[in-house]
């Protein structure tokens, strides 16, 4: 059995508030999950203290079970320092403007 440490939708129609849970990696998004660890309501400014919500030593109990976090959460863990902090590979090759989009940005400094 996976477990990831992920968010679990609730709240009202775009009012958004998600629940972090620890669950099997087979259940749906807002299915069936062990134990609630805490919440994100990404409707509070990015400032605010209840914005965030975690339970420390059931994540770090969970975290040693096995248990992988999601992006997101592990994001939220890595600001929290309950985890290293998630590295993310630089923007491909492929995104970068092509060579007129550079020339005329180039112009477009130049003037």
């Amino acid at each position: 059995m996976g477990l990831k440490i992920r968010l679990a939708r609730a709240g009202a129609k775009k009012r958004p508030y998600y629940h972090i849970v620890v669950a099997d990696s087979r259940s749906p998004r807002d299915g069936r999950f062990i134990e609630k660890l805490g919440s994100y309501n990404p409707m509070l400014p990015a400032d605010h203290a209840e914005r965030i919500r975690l339970q420390n030593e059931r994540i770090t109990h969970w975290i040693g079970q096995g248990a992988i976090a999601t992006d997101r959460v592990a994001k939220f863990l890595g600001h929290a320092g309950l985890a290293p902090m998630p590295v993310y590979a630089a923007q491909p090759i492929q995104s970068a403007p092509k060579k007129k989009a550079q020339e005329r940005a180039k112009a477009a400094a130049a003037a």
